[in-house]
Order: C-alpha cells, then structure tokens, then sequence
C-alpha cells in the first residue's frame, strides 16, 4: 500500500471515527472502502458512456462486409 495524506474537516473525522468504532474497523479501511466504491462507480458510469458514444458506431459504413452473406457461408445446411 501507498501512505497518502489527506484533510478531513472535523464533522467528517468525527463521523468517520463514529462508524469505526460501531464497525470495528479502523478509519483507513473505512477510507479506502469509500474510495473502492467510487472508483467503481465511475468506472460503471465511464463504460455506459463508452458503449452509448460507440453506439452505432458501424451504421452506414461502406467499406464492411455484408455480413448477412458472410455468415450465411457459416450455416450448415
């Protein structure tokens, strides 16, 4: 793991602390749980925009196969 430094205000530490203490936990993992959930989050977030922009991406495009042909030379008779 990789110390980092980071600045609570007072409400925020005292809470923390609170939920530690109820969860028996130490205030670290509390933080780094917080921070796993927003990665992953965002990480959700960034795909559903990734596949929504990318989307139709292929619609109209001249230069691609027919595939309806192409898989149709798959296809077993």
């Amino acid at each position: 793991m990789i110390r980092t430094q980071i600045y609570l205000t007072e409400p925020q530490r005292d809470e923390l602390a609170a939920l530690a203490k109820i969860k028996g936990k130490k205030l670290s993992e509390l933080i780094r749980q917080a921070v796993d959930q927003l990665i992953d989050q965002s990480g959700r977030s960034r795909r559903e925009v990734v596949l929504r922009e990318a989307a139709g991406s292929w619609k109209n495009r001249k230069d691609l196969p027919d595939f309806k042909a192409v898989r149709s030379e798959w296809d077993r008779d």
